[in-house]
């Protein structure tokens, strides 16, 4: 929304920091141009304890009640408020009647030539306070990208494009769409290698693929999808290295375990094998770009899939199927059919037979992707 559109008062929030950051950061800079002036505040609101909380609260009774004296207007900007919400020190009474006073206030308020604007992350929607900001102003809430989204890719793509737009960059479309799979879901990763981006290709200025593997890291969700791309690329080497790395982090993480790394690889044989029966079908085109596959994927008839989700390759998430595209040539049928019993008969050795998990883990998958015969 226009920053002449949005009310006087503004809360931007929301588990996405830098989605939150970003838009507060353009509607506060908006308002100061619209106001004119040199009268308009900033007033940082991250506290630790709930005398801090007090103190922010005071300090924004004072920057309204202080009229400005130079320019027609005035912005006052509670910035990375931390107490709206569950925190220790959202939760403390004096907080919460301060809040409810200060909310009283605002309904009363006369916000002839002033502006007020909060960012925060998770707030609660239960409290007077917010319930009062939204009614006299509005609401703008971003919430945190995550991998069961089906939109997260093209939400990510839209946050990286904007963010390398203001870098004065452009960047191909093989080098965004290497950039979002090592990323993954988190935008604030995304910006942070976007920056490093923008510092290594220097003066010139469009970003290519190159760039990215040089310098880009993968996040932990990025990594979780690394084994599973290793195999589905049929790189041996890479498919070993990548599963010693998942093996050491199993030692270290109470989340993970080998039979979640099993279960991940059955879930990416199972999406090559129903994916390679969609391209025989003629419902996908095994060559094309993201957005044209995703829109193939939206025309594939619905009363021709598995009624089980588990089953049903239009329930993965777009993405997934659209980056193991390229990699279903690289097995025949009968060797995607064959992969699926070796995995299953890995499931039954790792729980009952007492093995050594890795040793069992890396033969497995040295008889899958072992070269063979040419693939069809």
């Amino acid at each position: 929304m226009p920053a002449s559109k949005i009310p006087s008062v503004g809360l931007i929030c929301g588990d996405d920091e830098f989605a939150v950051k970003k838009r507060a950061k353009e509607l506060y800079q908006a308002w100061s141009s619209e106001l004119g002036g040199m009268d308009h505040e900033i007033i940082d609101a991250t506290v630790s304890n709930s005398g801090d909380a007090l103190n922010r609260i005071a300090k924004l009774r004072e920057a309204l009640q202080t009229l400005p004296f130079f320019g027609s207007g005035k912005a006052v900007w509670l910035r990375d408020c931390n107490f709206l919400g569950d925190e220790r020190a959202a939760s403390a009474q004096a907080v919460t009647e301060t809040l409810n006073e200060l909310a009283d206030e605002l309904k009363n308020f006369k916000w002839e030539n002033v502006r007020l604007l909060i960012s925060a992350g998770k707030v609660d929607k239960r409290k007077t306070f917010y319930k009062t900001l939204d009614k006299i102003g509005t609401v703008e809430s971003f919430d945190a990208l995550s991998a069961d989204d089906r939109d997260w890719v093209e939400r990510a793509e839209m946050s990286a494009r904007s963010a390398i737009r203001e870098c004065k960059k452009d960047i191909s479309e093989e080098a965004l769409s290497e950039l979002i799979a090592r990323v993954g879901p988190n935008t604030r990763q995304l910006e942070t290698e976007i920056e490093k981006l923008s510092v290594f290709t220097g003066d010139r200025k469009t970003i290519e693929f190159t760039d990215v593997t040089a310098i880009c890291s993968r996040n932990k969700t990025a990594k979780a999808f690394a084994l599973g791309d290793a195999l589905g690329d049929r790189d041996l080497p890479r498919l070993l290295k990548r599963l010693d790395e998942e093996l050491w982090e199993v030692k270290f993480e109470k989340d993970k375990s080998e039979i979640g790394l099993l279960y991940g690889l059955i879930s990416k044989i199972r999406a090559m094998l129903l994916l390679k029966e969609m391209v025989r079908e003629g419902w996908v085109k095994p060559d094309m770009d993201y957005n044209r596959f995703k829109s193939q994927l939206e025309r594939v008839p619905k009363d021709k899939m598995p009624a089980d989700r588990k089953f049903n390759p239009l329930a993965l998430n777009p993405y997934v199927l659209y980056k193991a595209l390229p990699q279903v040539k690289k097995y025949s049928l009968s060797e995607l059919v064959n992969a699926m019993d070796l995995l299953l008969r890995c499931n039954q050795r790792l729980v009952g037979s007492g093995l050594d998990e890795a040793l069992v883990l890396q033969q497995t998958l040295i008889q899958i992707a072992a070269p063979q015969a040419t693939a069809a």
